[in-house]
């Protein structure tokens, strides 16, 4: 009958020899039997027709059950309303029969509605359709009503089993409920049921997640007491738990359990690894693991390639950082606009504008860069010296109502203090505090303090930043070489008097002198270097060697003579300056002055450096002035400088110069004798000496040599 369409048969007439001859039993046996949901219908329809038929909970049921397989739900609701109104009470069995139709075929909210119904009329049901009611009601994430379920079971003293416990556990950890989901993990162990390692991991990776770590690693201990082995799901859990809170050691001590108990690791695991490695510095284990990952097939998530990129990055290599991310490129990995502020970094550090630029481009076509990104391409460009495009980029940010963070905070100040753009630093002062995105910062505080600088709100602004600690010191920097940039001595002045109130404002002052001197802008280094002497203080000797340096590359002997002044009238003169004095005036003609120099610094027991020695002796040959080359020779060797094979050369030439053979050849004779090496120039002056001596004809001189 199964096999015939509806209405192809007719069970009066196929049961018409089975009348009066089938007990009530019997024919319940038979309506079990029909394999299709028609059959059913059919037969229980003829099955009410004979005299011994009696309305049953239990025809009822096998109805409902064959209805239910095949999701004739409006069947099977017509079905038990009929059997209440045969005057049925249904059981248990019944009830749960529809639960499961309504559970099998997700109709949710039905099955609520009916398990409300019979909860009044005090049904209890199996613990196998609570169990089949629970998972049906998990995997459409209904969490709460799996929760509230469980505990109608325990009102209800329904005891619950392995599978109940294992369904429950997981929605009560994804609905949040954690301590709830850890003391039924509890409960269940005291039941007797072992939990498996997937309730354990559930609950340990989101104690994990919630930043619970004592809580987290105590599960774990308690799973591994109960010979769990661990997944590498749970693995990863506690290895990012691990990352997060700075345990490198332990994280390294599971991936050896790992190892050892042949768990096999995943992209997240390695990926995790790789970062660990990092943070420890060990960039070596860590390029090992991505090869490792890479080799087995593991890598195929850009976050492993980006994770790596990163780490070379932080080794400063930028170079197998931006093969890192070509390899990736080449599997065919969509770049991310993560993957592309990596990417821009390594341009970055590369110093290729080109690409740099491009790749800042890409990162435009899905939305203006972010704060990171664009600090990045904004010191590239004030690195590059352009910076055109750096004020355009400003602008550009400014535009975009990017966030400004403070590092791009600095960078764009630091470009606004080199252009001596003092109106755009008041402007981005005042939104930023406006905005309140960096109103608490040290650094804009100090900026905005340091723009009152001269006027009547300096000293309460001053107070403000004191009361929350020093001032910032890249702030005071660049602030002081904006009012350089802009010939504000007065704000230059208030803004280097606040910079000496620091512990290290001098060293920073002159720090700041000696990047002016390295960039050759003379006039801010000597400003500055006034506004120190006017308040006590004086450039370090180096500094002031510095600027003396660059005055003699510029040729300003005026501007030397100035400085050498000052100093006489402030200070002791130090080796370092009379070096400097005596180098730049020897560089510049000056022999006379410069010969003048040496003098003084040997009557004041300072000795010479070799360098400075050497120049001058080259210089006062070539002009010359022999007898005041011979002077500082002597005077060298009394003085028992220690010398190095330039200046020896530059000796022995200078009195072979001079005719002074005799003298030449106990330069050279001293210079072998305290131990001094010689090199190719020093033999070919000394082969220019022997051709000397053979000509005006003293061999002896020239055999000893």
């Amino acid at each position: 009958l199964s096999q015939k369409p509806e209405g192809g048969y007719d069970m009066r007439m196929v049961m018409g020899s089975f009348v009066a001859k089938l007990s009530f039993n019997e024919m319940c046996i038979v309506l079990k039997e029909q394999k299709a949901w028609r059959q059913v219908r059919d037969f229980f329809a003829w099955m009410k027709l004979q005299l011994c038929y009696n309305p049953s909970v239990i025809a009822y049921t096998i109805v409902l059950r064959a209805y239910g397989q095949v999701g004739k739900i409006k069947l099977a609701e017509e079905t038990f309303l009929e059997m209440l109104d045969a005057g049925c009470e249904p059981d248990e069995i019944a009830c749960g029969t529809m639960l499961c139709t309504y559970a099998r075929w997700g109709r949710h909210k039905a099955m609520l509605s009916f398990y409300s119904a019979i909860q009044e009329r005090g049904v209890v049901l199996p613990v196998a359709v609570y169990n089949f009611m629970l998972s049906s009601l998990q995997k459409k994430s209904l969490h709460r009503d799996v929760v509230q379920i469980f505990k109608d079971m325990t009102d209800k003293s329904v005891a619950p089993n392995h599978f109940t416990f294992t369904v429950v556990i997981c929605s009560m950890v994804k609905d949040g409920l954690l301590e709830e989901g850890l003391g039924t993990l509890y409960r269940m162990k005291s039941l007797g049921f072992a939990p498996e390692e997937i309730t354990y991991s559930r609950l340990i990776s989101s104690y994990v997640k919630e930043g619970k770590q004592e809580i987290a690693l105590r599960i774990y201990e308690d799973m591994r007491s109960c010979g769990i082995a661990p997944s590498n799901f749970t693995c990863a859990s506690l290895l990012n738990l691990y990352y997060k809170n700075g345990d490198y050691t332990k994280a390294l001590s599971l991936f050896s359990e790992m190892e050892r108990y042949k768990i096999g690791a995943d992209e997240v695991i390695y990926g995790l690894l790789i970062r660990i490695y990092g943070k420890l510095g060990l960039y070596e284990d860590a390029e090992r693991t991505f090869e490792e990952a890479e080799r087995l097939g593991h890598l195929s998530d850009e976050k492993t390639y980006t994770t790596m990129a990163q780490v070379h990055l932080n080794a400063g290599n930028f170079v197998k950082a931006l093969k890192t991310m070509e390899l990736m490129r080449s599997q065919n990995i969509l770049f991310s606009r993560f993957a592309y502020t990596i990417l821009l970094r390594c341009y970055m550090m590369k110093g290729d504008l080109g690409f740099a630029e491009q790749t800042f481009l890409c990162l435009s076509k899905t939305g203006f860069p972010d704060s990171v990104s664009c600090n990045d391409m904004l010191k590239l460009y004030i690195r590059e010296g352009l910076f055109d495009k750096a004020k355009n980029l400003i602008f550009q940010i400014r535009k975009e109502n990017v966030v400004v963070d403070e590092e791009l905070c600095r960078t764009m100040m630091k470009m606004y203090s080199k252009e001596g753009m003092l109106v755009e630093v008041e402007q981005l002062t005042q939104e930023l505090r406006e905005n309140g995105s960096l109103k608490n910062s040290n650094f804009i505080q100090t900026v905005s303090m340091l723009l009152h600088a001269g006027d009547g709100k300096f000293e309460r602004e001053k107070y403000t930043v004191l009361a929350t600690g020093l001032p910032d010191g890249n702030a005071l920097e660049l602030m002081l070489t904006l009012y350089l940039e802009n010939d504000n001595s007065i704000r230059a002045g208030c803004t280097l008097d606040v910079l000496l109130e620091t512990p290290d404002g001098l060293s920073v002052a002159n720090q700041l002198i000696s990047k002016f001197i390295r960039e050759g802008d003379a006039s801010k280094a000597e400003t500055l270097c006034d506004l120190l002497t006017k308040r006590g203080s004086r450039p370090e000797s180096g500094v002031s060697a510095s600027i003396i340096n660059l005055y003699g590359k510029q040729q300003k002997l005026e501007k030397v003579k100035e400085i050498v002044s000052a100093i006489d009238a402030s200070a002791a003169y130090r080796a370092e300056i009379y070096n400097s004095i005596i180098d730049t005036f020897a560089n510049c003609g000056e022999l006379v002055k410069a010969f003048h120099f040496y003098k003084e610094c040997r009557d004041k027991g300072i000795d010479a450096s070799p360098t400075a020695i050497s120049v001058l002796v080259n210089k006062l040959t070539n002009h010359g002035m022999h007898r005041e080359a011979e002077d500082v020779i002597n005077r060298s060797f009394r003085d028992n400088v220690v010398l190095d094979t330039i200046a020896y050369n530059t000796f022995i030439k200078a009195m072979l110069e001079a005719g002074k053979l005799h003298f030449a050849t106990r330069i050279y004779e001293r210079m072998l004798s305290m131990g001094v090496s010689t090199s190719i120039q020093t033999y070919s002056i000394m082969l220019r000496l022997s051709t000397v001596l053979l000509r005006k004809n003293m061999p002896d001189y020239l055999i000893e040599m």
